[in-house]
């Protein structure tokens, strides 16, 4: 026994040794690159000529072209790439997460509650990367703040290239991947599927300007969206990202989106859109999402690949600035069943060649490597149909199909091997790194890409703009059922003098409109906020997070909601994130709506007759899942049978009042 506990005790001291020497290594490595990076930093001065002021980027005393905002975009582009090294051009091309410090700080080591795995000193000096994703966020303040001292960081370096901020929408109420990834002090909208649902081009180009307005206040220069995939395939776990399932009224949408983000002309007003997912992520095979392997393939049983694409085509009209391709493998399609990235006859024939698209196209994240936060698998490599080539043979590929940027990686070192190699020419990597840098010099990020932290805080969530945003929550929701009540009257609007029995609504806020009971037994009626049903996966954080598979409520939830609603007059309120499967409760439910991501308050004005529904279906919703399972995923509204048709919305017989609030 005493020789087990000898072993023991030097075992365990041994791990603790371990412990220490890594502790030790980790911070070693990190001061060791950080203090490479801060070695390389000069101070830049200004220059005066003429009576005007311009950045002296790489410090050499005299004004360059591509320092001279007098000189067309072009000049100056050409200008700064001849004095480009290889890795400079190179950082360009990768498009990795990265985080904000505490109180505006930059991270010098990796900190997962940012969503940041790297020392921000090193990809922006050793690597020269450009371009960065942004996830968790602080506070407006110190967003401004961190943005300020990254853009004084790059501006440090050698040529003094500014940084790209981008993020995926911020305005939803339920965002894609939850609020705390992609939340921020940002005014409340419905998501882009609620906006589809309002069918209101001038307030999508309204709701476009103040999210730009918005974003670009704390740097944010690239907008991760709008999503032009068609929602034919109701299963999708990215519907609510989308327009819905009809190709006209996404093309509608999807033009006023762009025209609202980056304006009638390109400037420094502009956030720039990355419209995605080219051509088409909505054909998901059986439902599948492509973000892991199961979900590799989209289905065209209706041979419909064409249909997807009128979307796209009012995104180029529009002038979106970038495109993303999807990650699914477009089967029987094109030449060869691999992923979009990679997929030649999709980005060179398809987009350069025959829609003459001369923009950057950036891939999802994700298809060269997977990611890992502290050496722990977060998600594998989204490279479908590529699997079995190396990291360099994947990178060689994609840019032979005519990819410009890679999202969520940074391998740069693998790509310079590649030019050094022969196998990737330099005028390749330089038509990319023209698009890139093209963009940065339109917006304006060379002439001044600081932000002025004290209007960052009077404009993000500005009481005008959250005003506005909670017209369009009202403006979005759909009446799909209004039953006659025994006093030959409409159910809705209710009078304020009922008791209430509500489930998923602010106690507080429902007392504003009503009295709110605890008991069931003790009200008039109920109010429940449900959601689509999903079905829950045994995979990691992140697949967690897509709400996929069936759309029908299962026991015991089916038959509690049914309870309640035979108990009491019931009225339904469904968040459709995707096409809820919901005819018994239809059948017993009083009153049915459908949401897109509301606020309770929002919510209950149409309940109680402040503001009257007029929003429409941008799906069908089916009456069953065998309906949803004999459906073709490429061919809209073609669910047999459907509970609601597409386009469906009821509304009050007086709807004056709303021209009145608006």
């Amino acid at each position: 026994m005493r020789k087990f506990f000898k072993y023991l005790f030097g075992f365990i001291g041994l791990i603790i040794v371990m412990l220490i020497i890594g502790f030790l290594v980790f911070h070693i490595y990190y001061f060791v690159i950080n203090r490479l990076a801060q070695s390389k930093l000069v101070e830049k001065k200004e220059l005066t000529i003429g009576g005007h002021t311009f950045r002296d980027l790489n410090n050499n005393g005299q004004l360059d072209i591509y320092e001279d905002s007098r000189r067309s975009v072009e000049d100056r582009v050409r200008d700064l790439i001849v004095q480009m090294t290889m890795e400079e051009k190179v950082g360009l091309m990768w498009h990795p997460p990265i985080g904000p410090g505490k109180d505006g700080k930059i991270l010098g080591k990796p900190n997962p509650a940012a969503f940041h795995m790297v020392s921000t000193y090193n990809v922006v000096i050793n690597q020269e990367l450009r371009h960065f994703n942004l996830f968790g966020i602080p506070d407006t303040r110190s967003l401004a703040l961190w943005y300020n001292n990254l853009q004084k960081l790059a501006e440090s370096d050698r040529l003094g290239i500014p940084v790209s901020i981008s993020s995926d929408p911020r305005h939803g109420i339920r965002n894609f991947i939850g609020n705390d990834l992609l939340g921020g002090d940002f005014s409340k909208w419905p998501e882009p599927i609620g906006l589809a649902a309002t069918g209101d081009s001038a307030l999508v180009v309204e709701f476009g300007r103040i999210a730009a307005d918005e974003l670009r206040s704390v740097g944010i220069r690239t907008a991760l969206h709008p999503m032009a995939d068609l929602a034919t395939e109701p299963r999708w776990a990215r519907i609510n990202g989308t327009f819905g399932e009809d190709a006209d009224l996404s093309a509608r949408i999807t033009a006023a989106y762009i025209n609202g983000f980056q304006g009638e002309q390109i400037g420094p007003h502009t956030v720039a859109c990355m419209t995605k997912h080219w051509p088409g992520g909505g054909p998901q095979k059986d439902g599948w999402d492509a973000h892991f392997r199961y979900g590799a393939d989209q289905a065209y049983p209706g041979n419909n690949f064409d249909y997807h694409l009128k979307p796209f085509d009012a995104a180029f009209n529009a002038g979106t600035l970038m495109i993303m391709p999807y990650y699914g493998i477009p089967v029987g399609q094109t030449p060869e069943d691999v992923g979009m990235a990679f997929n030649e006859y999709v980005i060179k024939n398809l987009l350069r060649e025959e829609y003459n698209y001369d923009g950057i196209v950036c891939s999802d994240w994700g298809v060269i490597e997977g990611f890992k936060i502290l050496g722990i698998p977060l998600f594998e490599s989204t490279g479908w149909g590529v699997d079995e080539l190396s990291v360099k043979e994947k990178i060689a590929k994609a840019i032979d199909a005519g990819l410009d940027q890679f999202g969520g990686n940074s391998n740069t070192r693998e790509l310079i091997r590649l030019v050094k190699d022969g196998r990737i020419a330099e005028e390749r990597i330089d038509r990319s790194v023209s698009r890139l840098l093209t963009v940065k010099f339109q917006i304006g990020l060379f002439d001044n890409p600081y932000v002025d932290v004290e209007n960052a805080l009077n404009t993000v969530g500005k009481k005008e703009y959250v005003e506005l945003g909670k017209r369009a929550q009202r403006k979005s929701i759909v009446l799909m059922k209004n039953s006659i009540s025994s006093d030959n009257l409409p159910v809705l609007p209710l009078r304020d003098d009922v008791k209430i029995y509500v489930e998923n609504i602010d106690a507080d806020i429902g007392n504003e409109y009503a009295r709110v009971v605890d008991n069931l037994e003790e009200a008039d009626l109920a109010i429940l906020r449900l959601q689509t049903p999903f079905e829950p996966r045994d995979g990691n954080f992140f697949e967690s997070m897509f709400h996929q598979g069936y759309l029908d409520f299962k026991e015991p939830e089916l038959s509690r909601i049914l309870q309640i609603t035979q108990t009491k007059p019931t009225i339904i309120s469904m968040y459709l994130d995707r096409p809820a499967v919901i005819p018994e409760i239809t059948e017993n439910a009083v009153a049915v709506l459908g949401d897109f991501g509301t606020h309770d308050d929002a919510l209950m004005d149409i309940i109680f007759g402040i503001y009257s529904p007029s929003g429409k279906l941008p799906f069908e919703l089916p009456s069953s899942m065998t309906a949803v399972e004999n459906q073709f995923e490429d061919v809209p509204y073609d669910t047999e049978d459907p509970l609601f048709p597409f386009g469906h919305g009821l509304t009050y017989p007086d709807s004056s009042l709303n021209t009145l609030l608006d």
